[in-house]
């Protein structure tokens, strides 16, 4: 799939995520399929991705748009309204895309959205490197269980769950060893590493696991 087919907005973890969607959609060879990870942190940048949606259909009038992140996660209704798009992922149904490719057909579009308070599973998601990227990211953890009332982010990305150390090591082994020279360790909530998992706060000790690797 080429690159500008997967259309990011938003943070570094959405760019992480992003890479996920790009070497599943490459491995299952996909053409004239656009998928667009949006963001919800502030109104701009939701009304530039419904922005892009409208340029990339004027441009592909057959192509078939997946409209997912935060943005959708949250507001799924919003983009269900829009006569370009043809399906909407929650957060933890945009890795699982290709359950839903028959979905596309339909003459109206779907949306695939689940709670995603209730997701337990411990965030892990394996890439084999960043396309045209100096830089890596590294997932560490995902969600906020914070409840701010200025932000929303929870509500995109649920209650936080964390990578194991291990896991955490092993993936970065992979990128080093592909040549990337710097490596970002990523989340939504850095601070509460390790705390749905060791009970306890560990972001100190995966930093130092991580240098005596």
């Amino acid at each position: 799939m080429k690159n500008q087919n997967i259309i990011t907005f938003g943070c570094r973890l959405n760019s992480f995520d992003s890479q996920i969607i790009r070497e599943k959609a490459n491995s299952e060879k996909l053409n004239n399929i656009f998928f667009i990870n949006t963001c919800a942190v502030t109104k701009e940048a939701e009304n530039q991705a419904k922005k892009k949606i409208r340029k990339i259909k004027r441009e592909n009038p057959e192509a078939k748009i997946i409209v997912t992140g935060c943005s959708a996660q949250i507001n799924p209704k919003d983009y269900k309204k829009m006569n370009e798009v043809d399906l909407i992922l929650g957060n933890e149904e945009k890795f699982k895309f290709k359950k839903y490719l028959n979905l596309l057909n339909n003459n109206s579009p779907e949306i695939v959205v689940n709670d995603i308070m209730s997701v337990k599973e411990t965030a892990n998601h394996f890439i084999k490197g960043f396309d045209k990227k100096a830089r890596a990211f590294v997932q560490i953890q995902t969600g906020c269980d914070h409840r701010c009332t200025f932000c929303i982010i929870p509500f995109g990305r649920g209650n936080s769950r964390s990578v194991p150390i291990a896991k955490i090591c092993n993936q970065i082994k992979i990128l080093l060893e592909k040549g990337f020279k710097e490596i970002v360790l990523t989340g939504v909530d850095l601070t509460s590493y390790g705390n749905d998992l060791y009970g306890e706060l560990k972001l100190g000790k995966l930093i130092k696991e991580i240098f005596k690797k």
